[in-house]
């Protein structure tokens, strides 16, 4: 046990990505049930939809939860208004000012942890009084840090400088990179590309079996004018490629993302005119698992490392 199971009260220090699209009631509870600390993304949901979700969460387990709150997006203050009503008890805020909403939420007995990309933002976090920290690094699919921080420099990075509990992020799918990140410094891993193509994961079939062929190369980081993100190689990306070439206007490229995109290309399966949200080791999954599975795979193979006698010494 560590500082992340004593904070969350779980069993394994595996946190499942917030990820819209993705992370529904049905992904949160089982992971929960699976001994992990499963989230709802709720960046994706309106409010009577996040209250439906969070109703049923709480029916399908007795495990703690969580709701991931990306700040940037509309319906916040209806969103915080049903978290806090719903005693929802552990939050996840990403995508805006750790000073925001912490006080808010910590007066009402949540805890809260804050994602960041860099130390600057790190810092920002224990200033504002936040629980625990999760790092992500640049591998990391869905919306991402300008700075293109790998995971292996960010995490020591921010474990040297600050004292909170330390989840990592980005580029972690199995036994070995969580052991990595571990070593490097964090308590905890959050995972998301792989949990978005479970069995649980609400996202399309079509949008599941394409990240299944997702070769070494397919994913990039682009738009980072507007709001960095990691995606897919497909026909919707080429658009976004042509509209740099022709050095389109930041109002164009907001106009090219701002039109259901992600919910086209991860929830409807639309794989040429969707935006296909999904992390670097994409080209590593190779099979549709259940939550429960991924767990125990990972903490089955995590316990043999741990265990491993004869590392080479120099």
């Amino acid at each position: 046990m560590n500082r992340v199971t004593k904070l969350f009260k779980i069993k394994y220090p595996i946190i499942q990505g917030g990820m819209v699209w993705c992370s529904g009631w049905k992904l949160a509870s089982s992971v929960s049930n699976a001994g992990g600390l499963g989230i709802i993304g709720s960046g994706s949901m309106r409010p009577l939809v996040l209250k439906e979700h969070i109703k049923k969460c709480k029916e399908a387990t007795n495990k703690p939860f969580a709701v991931n709150l990306p700040l940037l997006y509309s319906h916040i203050e209806d969103h915080l208004n049903i978290i806090i009503n719903e005693d929802v008890k552990i939050v996840f805020t990403s995508a805006g000012s750790p000073n925001k909403y912490t006080s808010k939420l910590k007066n009402r007995g949540i805890i809260v942890v804050h994602v960041v990309s860099s130390l600057k933002f790190a810092k920002k976090c224990e200033d504002a009084g936040v629980d625990a920290i999760v790092c992500e690094g640049f591998e990391a699919g869905g919306h991402n840090g300008i700075d293109e921080t790998t995971s292996f420099c960010l995490i020591p990075k921010i474990s040297d400088n600050i004292k909170l509990p330390l989840i990592a992020a980005g580029g972690i799918y199995d036994a070995r990179s969580m052991f990595a990140a571990m070593i490097l410094g964090a308590e905890g891993v959050q995972i998301g590309s792989r949990f978005a193509v479970c069995n649980e994961s609400s996202a399309h079939r079509f949008f599941k079996e394409h990240v299944l062929n997702a070769n070494e190369g397919d994913t990039i980081l682009t738009l980072k004018e507007i709001t960095p993100v990691r995606l897919l190689k497909n026909d919707f990306f080429t658009k976004i490629l042509k509209a740099y070439d022709r050095k389109a206007s930041l109002n164009e490229l907001k106009d090219l993302l701002a039109k259901g995109r992600a919910k086209k290309g991860i929830f409807d399966g639309d794989l040429v005119e969707g935006e296909l949200e999904i992390g670097q080791v994409s080209s590593m999954i190779n099979k549709i698992q259940s939550a429960k599975e991924i767990i125990n795979e990972i903490i089955s193979e995590y316990n043999k490392i741990v265990q491993l006698k004869g590392y080479e010494i120099f």
